[in-house]
């Protein structure tokens, strides 16, 4: 069987990867409407978790080193 070389490059394939750290979330029934009620032009769902998230664990680290 003859090997078919279609490219000398080695590159991977695809979208470059961003999320490294993945962790799917479940939330009660009516919080995604209420997220996407008080996001802020342009934003995205996404944004608002991180940007949540960030401050809660702030927070938190702020007290338990206190």
């Amino acid at each position: 069987m003859t090997e078919l070389l279609i490219s000398g490059s080695h590159r991977p394939v695809g979208r470059k990867q961003i999320n490294h750290e993945q962790m799917p979330a479940r939330f009660p029934e009516g919080t995604l409407a209420r997220m996407d009620a008080v996001l802020k032009p342009k934003e995205k769902r996404s944004d608002f978790i991180r940007e949540a998230v960030e401050r809660e664990l702030e927070r938190r680290e702020a007290e338990r080193d206190s």
